[in-house]
């Protein structure tokens, strides 16, 4: 006869099921290991490249000496680092020692109107140099060095995302290895804002394309704080929020929110700076007076290649070496985005790359400097990496290793020693 056993028996004999071994690990150390596993390789790959041009750009700098001749304040002074806080670096440096001062004065030099102002340049990044040097010890140089190459990665896994999302991880390591030896890349690891730029705008895609509207919106609006082509970013983000509420995919309160807090870093700093002085054109007054840059809808681009092509230099800011291969970069624009548009993106990354362009090509500023302008327009370094993705792997490691050699001497000396980055 059977022997009947309570239900409290049963339950108390019973073996516990085993562990699921393919449960997912959690915990600080599980997530760095997958963020390791996920963004190491094009981050090793973007470390190489820029290791390269780094290393040639900072030989030819010191084997050359002409560091040593130039105006401390736009590069040189005692030692052959000096030239990486030089012209822009230099007025970022005065805002993280000495805030702002924003005024309207006349200039009687050149054919500047008004005296050069620190208010032209963006807070945020000054604003990290400071916060950084107060952390650390570091003088205001060595601070934005450091905020400049801890952002380049930040910008590089940023590229990777987005890349993966729409063609595969192997072309998103090659896209973060393309960012790191682009013709204006020296300024990755200058005291510039770029890197800290395309890491914001980099993210801010990656969210839009993963539906995170919010984090999206704010991410454009720290952009904002940076630097105000970061209104390429505000109507990407803007556009691609309407298409979202015309299809009903994400609800109303995400893509509206991102709609409304996107543009308002530089709207508010542009504001801010018309406030105290006293005019609400007075931003756009300062920098067409004192820096000669203004939106001119492609005049001034259109004079310098007329010119570079009939072999003249009749126009301002004229730099030779950096002229011409910013015409080339220039030509190669209408092929890129063509392939760019191949490629099938999210409407979004088109958006944003052919209002970045507009704003470079539409304005008059130096033209030399076109490679750095563009630098932002991190989509078109996707056709690029899809077409280096049929290279094998040691034909890929020579081709990326001799273009980086290449960028260390024109991302590098060219545009620090021969002309204005």
């Amino acid at each position: 006869m059977a022997m009947a056993v309570s239900p409290d028996t049963e339950v108390a004999e019973r073996p516990e099921p085993p562990a699921d071994a393919d449960a997912p690990e959690t915990g600080p150390r599980a997530w760095l290991r997958r963020a390791v596993e996920e963004y190491g390789p094009a981050l090793a790959v973007f470390a190489a490249v820029r290791l390269i041009a780094f290393t040639v750009f900072m030989w030819l700098l010191s084997w050359s000496g002409e560091y040593l001749t130039k105006n401390p304040r736009f590069g040189g002074g005692k030692n052959v680092w000096d030239v990486l806080g030089g012209w822009d670096g230099w007025w970022y440096q005065q805002v993280a020692q000495n805030g702002y001062d924003p005024k309207l004065l006349p200039s009687a030099s050149g054919p500047w109107t008004l005296e050069q102002n620190s208010v032209a340049f963006f807070p945020l990044y000054p604003g990290l140099i400071k916060m950084v040097s107060t952390v650390t010890g570091l003088n205001s140089l060595g601070a934005g060095i450091l905020v400049s190459v801890l952002t380049s990665f930040v910008a590089a896994a940023g590229i990777y995302a987005v890349a993966k999302l729409v063609s595969g991880r192997r072309t998103a390591v090659i896209a973060a290895g393309v960012w790191g030896l682009f013709p204006g890349s020296g300024v990755e690891w200058a005291v510039y804002s770029d890197s800290l730029f395309v890491a914001l705008a980099a993210w801010a895609c990656y969210f839009v394309m993963t539906r995170n509207w919010l984090a999206a919106g704010v991410t454009s609006f720290v952009a904002g704080l940076n630097r105000p082509t970061s209104a390429a970013l505000a109507a990407a983000i803007g556009v691609a929020a309407l298409i979202a509420l015309f299809r009903r995919k994400d609800g109303v309160l995400g893509p509206l929110s991102a709609i409304v807090i996107a543009p308002l870093g530089f709207v508010g700093y542009i504001a801010w700076a018309n406030w105290r002085m006293g005019s609400w054109t007075a931003y756009f007054d300062l920098q067409r007076g004192a820096w000669l840059h203004y939106f001119d809808w492609g005049k001034h681009t259109e004079n310098v290649i007329r010119n570079i092509l009939f072999g003249q230099h009749d126009y301002i800011f004229g730099y030779p070496t950096e002229d011409l291969i910013a015409l080339l970069l220039v030509f190669s624009l209408p092929v890129l985005l063509y392939l760019l548009i191949r490629m099938r993106p999210p409407v979004l990354l088109v958006v944003y790359t052919c209002v970045t362009v507009v704003l470079v090509l539409g304005s008059q500023q130096i033209f030399g400097n076109t490679s750095r302008y563009l630098l932002p327009c991190f989509p078109l370094f996707l056709p690029i990496a899809e077409a280096l993705k049929r290279l094998s792997r040691t034909s890929l490691a020579v081709t990326l290793g001799t273009v980086a050699a290449l960028s260390g001497w024109y991302a590098g000396y060219v545009l620090f020693e021969l002309g204005i980055p």
